[in-house]
């Protein structure tokens, strides 16, 4: 018997061993807890926590405290709500934020500023901006006096559009849209009213921009095609079975590259918790662990079904460089809110969208810390996948099962390990700045002799918060085979996306991918 247990204690923790990925410890103490992160093109992160939580771990500077009559716990709040994180030294630098940011939204403009939208209190209608620097910079948060939302916006989402303005759809108690800059104020979207449940479902919808220029978008179980120019709904898709997919059951949900001809648009979405066990709030309840993935473009769609590993709730579904995707963070059971999950789920999945069904699913060494409510994840320039937050109370409380998490980790897929260190590609010359459709030349060096094609990818730099990753695409670039330059170094010919469709304006993270290992990613100005 002894035997026994000894051969299961040695296989299991060899076996976690040898899966796939490493992680690092980047941060013991960010001073916040994330519960929205951005990562900015000055490789700094933008880490942004609500502001009615009481005392963070982080002081503001001397003299910059913020005054509020209504705040419950701190009148006058010298905490830090918000931080800047610097990836090369690990710096962090305290932001001031003056209006609560509960559960908000946001995304990149097109000359790279953040907008941030919405949230709860005074809050509510409020507009803030960001515009990045590194970390020696003065930046800071912007909230605008001089405009502010039509309808207050509390789990709302964001997309930023082919001409670089914003739709902002959704909130609780607001079936509307609008946009940034401001339209003709909100505009009535009854389909999030219609799927509306006992316990909301419609919060934090999934937006993801088309390349025809139209809009999926899904909340609960169903989605539609919106055309933000008309503001009207030009189709309806079959339903997602399995469960509510959306807050305050939240899976996650990305689109998959965009390539070829651009025609083609693939949206998945994974997880979800159980209709029931918010309003029961009931922490044990098994999450789903079912997978729909749909062609969101196709004149006659259907839900191709298939299954996770694990079921998962609060995960969060990262695009990685190559076109594959990672599922990461998340519990196994309960529903999103303060305090109403348990059993976390520590093992990132690869989602590899190649492989037929079954397949398609690759289980990743765990991590140590669980990451539950109000936790994110993000594409990093060196391509690994940043982790940040996790607070299941409504407070700061470390002294709990699930304590307040302040830890920043990174994960480093397999792509990263050390035997792949040669054929990961360097980009020694690219444009700061391309238009659509325009041709241009990248120069990579590679270490080993390039065989086959070195891919040259977009990634954006997406809004994460509540398991989904706003604004998120990768956009895979039609290329010629790369020529020898000389030595070890390679040029490939590139075309840039062809409109605002396909890759809204904007910066993005750029990798050359040469057999399935990334670059680290130089920053370039997609413009009109």
């Amino acid at each position: 018997m002894e035997l026994l247990i000894l051969s299961i204690f040695t296989f299991f923790f060899l076996s976690r061993a040898e899966l796939p990925g490493t992680w690092d410890l980047l941060v013991p103490n960010a001073g916040i807890s994330s519960m929205h992160t951005a990562v900015t093109r000055f490789n700094t992160v933008v880490l942004l926590d609500r502001t009615n939580t009481g005392p963070s771990r982080k002081m503001l500077r001397k003299g910059h405290c913020r005054l509020d009559p209504h705040d419950a716990v701190l009148k006058r709040d010298c905490y830090a709500h918000s931080v800047l994180f610097d990836l090369q030294t690990n710096q962090i630098r305290p932001l001031m934020i003056l209006t609560d940011t509960w559960c908000s939204s946001g995304q990149f403009l097109h000359d790279g500023t953040l907008l941030q939208t919405g949230g709860d209190l005074d809050g509510f209608k409020k507009i803030r901006k960001f515009d990045p620097c590194d970390i020696n910079g003065s930046c800071d948060w912007v909230e605008l006096d001089d405009v502010e939302l039509s309808e207050g916006r509390w789990y709302a989402s964001n997309q930023i559009l082919p001409d670089g303005s914003v739709i902002i759809i959704g909130g609780r108690g607001a079936n509307t849209v609008e946009y940034y800059p401001p339209r003709n104020g909100a505009v009535l979207f009854p389909f999030l009213a219609d799927v509306e449940d006992k316990q909301m479902d419609n919060l934090y919808p999934y937006v993801h921009l088309l390349p025809n220029g139209k809009l999926f978008v899904f909340a609960n179980n169903k989605a539609v095609l919106f055309d933000h120019e008309t503001n009207k709904v030009v189709k309806g898709y079959p339903p997602l079975d399995g469960g509510p997919r959306n807050y305050p059951s939240a899976g996650s949900s990305v689109m998959l590259a965009l390539e070829g001809d651009y025609s083609t648009a693939v949206i998945v979405i994974c997880g979800g918790a159980q209709y029931g066990a918010f309003i029961e709030r009931s922490t044990d309840t098994p999450a789903l662990g079912s997978c729909g993935r749909i062609v969101a473009t196709s004149l006659d769609p259907i839900w191709e079904m298939e299954d996770m590993p694990f079921g998962r709730i609060m995960g969060d579904m990262v695009m990685l460089p190559t076109g594959d995707a990672i599922v990461i963070n998340g519990a196994q059971a309960g529903t999103q809110g303060f305090e109403m999950a348990s059993n976390p789920c520590l093992y990132p999945l690869l989602y590899r969208p190649g492989q037929p069904v079954g397949l398609r699913f690759m289980t990743l060494n765990p991590g140590t810390v669980p990451r539950l409510y109000h936790s994110t994840a993000n594409l990093l320039p060196d391509g690994r996948v940043l982790v940040a937050g996790s607070n299941p109370h409504f407070f700061y409380k470390f002294e709990a099962e699930f304590p307040t998490e302040l830890r920043i980790e990174a994960f480093s897929p397999e792509y990263l390990s050390p035997d792949r260190a040669n054929l990961r590609p360097v980009i020694e010359e690219i444009p700061d700045t391309v238009r659509f459709g325009e041709a241009f030349d990248v120069f990579v060096s590679v270490t080993l002799p390039v065989v086959g094609l070195v891919e040259v990818n977009f990634a954006s730099a997406p809004f994460a918060t509540h398991s989904f990753s706003q604004g998120q695409r990768l956009v895979k670039l039609t290329i010629t085979p790369s020529v020898p330059d000389s030595g070890n170094r390679y040029k490939i010919g590139c075309n840039a996306p062809p409109n605002g469709a396909v890759a809204p304006p904007g910066y993005y993270m750029v990798f050359a991918v040469n057999q399935g290992v990334p670059s680290v990613a130089r920053w370039v100005h997609l413009v009109a």
